[in-house]
């Protein structure tokens, strides 16, 4: 199921964000570590130009350590990208981020004219409180709801250093389609913007195939199906999830598995791979492509139609 999700306020966000860009000296961009591909957002890289990026996969404690590592050698590839693992749990490894923001600031006295740094991110990746514990205060609003934060705003730091934040937004096509599914699961689109059922037999499918032995010591499963209804069905009469005449309640068994998920209840898990998404990339780049080559056809073929009529 492909998603396409851009409100208002995401499209002055981008706006007003390309504005302050060349006064910033170093970014702090928030990635979900479950979902560092679907997370990052494409146009940073295309506001930031050579400004420092600070790469965070936040909310590492839900994610598969394993990966996240993979993740992190894979930013740091990227000119001027760092990337760091992070969680709530840890305010102390926040908090390092402002000397690291220094260190990337050269050999400036901050003394003389302080940092500027921007921190942004896609909604309910986490960015509110990672700002609260830079700042040792309560400053931005928390939620575990996508968008609470909606304008810009600057907070003074430690150490003569200013942070912008930014609201959490998204990008005007969430391509290919199973970024989309991944930002679903696990909350960055409100879930009134979507299918449950459809974005869980997703979650199900690829559960199946990475994750096996999370889903049979949380759902206390000898076997598991091959395929995803099975084992929402499955699920479903676990957790009685039944309906009159015995048949499966689809949308309650759906949030239950979703929930879950996201709470970190079937234990550490990472939904899409570096290979995984260059693999999806390239699927969907060929997609659009045959799409254009069709269009051009098509264009041509009326074209002719058109002449010929007009003869």
């Amino acid at each position: 199921m492909a998603i396409n999700w851009f409100p208002g306020h995401m499209h002055k966000a981008r706006k007003d964000i390309a504005e302050v860009m060349p006064q910033v000296d170093v970014i702090i961009e928030l990635l979900d570590a479950r979902i560092p591909f679907s997370s990052e957002n494409p146009l940073v890289n295309g506001l930031r130009g050579e400004t420092p990026c600070i790469k965070v996969l936040n909310k590492a404690d839900l994610a598969d350590p394993a990966i996240t590592q993979m993740w992190v050698e894979h930013f740091e590839q990227q000119k001027g990208v760092r990337a760091l693992p992070m969680t709530s749990q840890h305010p102390e490894h926040i908090k390092s981020l402002l000397k690291l923001c220094e260190q990337l600031m050269g050999d400036r006295d901050l003394a003389i004219r302080g940092g500027r740094a921007m921190i942004m991110g896609i909604p309910n990746v986490g960015k509110s409180t990672m700002i609260n514990t830079l700042a040792g205060r309560t400053i931005a609003r928390t939620g575990n709801e996508a968008g609470v934060t909606k304008s810009q705003q600057r907070i003074k730091l430690a150490n003569n250093m200013t942070l912008t934040d930014t609201p959490g937004f998204l990008w005007p096509k969430l391509t290919p389609p199973e970024c989309g599914n991944r930002l679903a699961i696990t909350g960055a689109i409100k879930d009134t913007a979507f299918d449950f059922i459809d974005i869980t037999l997703f979650a199900a499918d690829y559960l199946l195939k990475n994750y096996p032995d999370a889903l049979k010591e949380r759902y206390k499963l000898d076997e598991l199906p091959e395929h995803d209804e099975e084992l929402l069905a499955l699920i479903g009469k676990k957790r009685g999830c039944m309906q009159k005449g015995g048949s499966v309640d689809w949308d309650k068994v759906s949030r239950i598995l979703i929930t879950e998920l996201r709470d970190g209840k079937l234990g550490p898990i990472t939904l899409e791979t570096p290979e995984m998404t260059q693999v999806e990339v390239a699927r969907a780049e060929a997609a659009e492509a045959e799409k254009a080559r069709l269009k051009e056809i098509h264009d041509a073929e009326r074209k002719a139609r058109t002449r010929r009529n007009r003869k």
